[in-house]
């Protein structure tokens, strides 16, 4: 019996041993970010459904919403939240507009932590995001993907946000992926598919 245990467990650390992200070595690290800064200059527009699961410690279940993701060079950037709510939060010229439900309201982006992961994926759109004083970076890379995580440098915004992981397919050179751990521990995670590039974008997604 007893063996029998031994081995069921050893499969599963061999299994999670396989699963695990491996640091980059340097070379692998500047020719990821050299790759990445070259190939997104070209973009210009890109466009994303996307699927966010938030993780709260004090709800038993998961919160799930839907929705699509524009972006529009250099600094426009609309979440249009669809399932299971109409939801859409703007970012364009330093301000957060949002219209909940037929609400309509806007804030000054600056210091705002959700402004903070648009600036990352806007800059990984323009390959710009590496070089963000705000954060230090750290690069993983696993089967699958290559992984930039983001630390932020002051204690002001650690306060809020203890990590920014940005998911990388080894085949494209667009974010498939963003996790977010939040000072609190709850998390927030956006899977991003069905990915547009350069294709035009109707002005309506950047307005409510």
């Amino acid at each position: 019996m007893f063996k029998n245990i031994a081995f069921i467990a050893l499969l599963l650390i061999s299994g999670f041993a396989f699963t695990q992200n491996t640091a980059m070595t340097s070379t692998e690290s500047k020719a990821f970010v050299t790759k990445i800064s070259a190939e997104t200059k070209e973009i210009k527009t890109l466009q994303s459904d996307f699927v966010q699961t938030k993780k709260m410690d004090f709800l038993d279940k998961n919160i799930v919403t839907q929705g699509r993701m524009s972006l529009k060079s250099p600094n426009t950037l609309s979440w249009k939240y669809t399932k299971p709510y109409q939801y859409s939060i703007i970012f364009k010229d330093n301000k957060i507009f949002i219209n909940d439900q037929g609400k309509k309201s806007s804030v000054d982006a600056k210091s705002k932590t959700f402004e903070k992961i648009n600036k990352l994926i806007v800059g990984s759109s323009n390959g710009k995001m590496f070089n963000d004083p705000e954060f230090s970076v750290a690069y993983f890379k696993n089967e699958n993907f290559n992984i930039a995580k983001f630390t932020p440098k002051s204690a002001q915004l650690l306060k809020y946000i203890k990590q920014i992981e940005l998911n990388f397919p080894k085949n494209q050179t667009t974010v498939s992926q963003v996790n977010m751990t939040e000072a609190s521990g709850d998390t927030t995670n956006i899977v991003f598919k069905n990915t547009k590039i350069n294709a035009p974008i109707p002005a309506a997604e950047f307005s409510l």
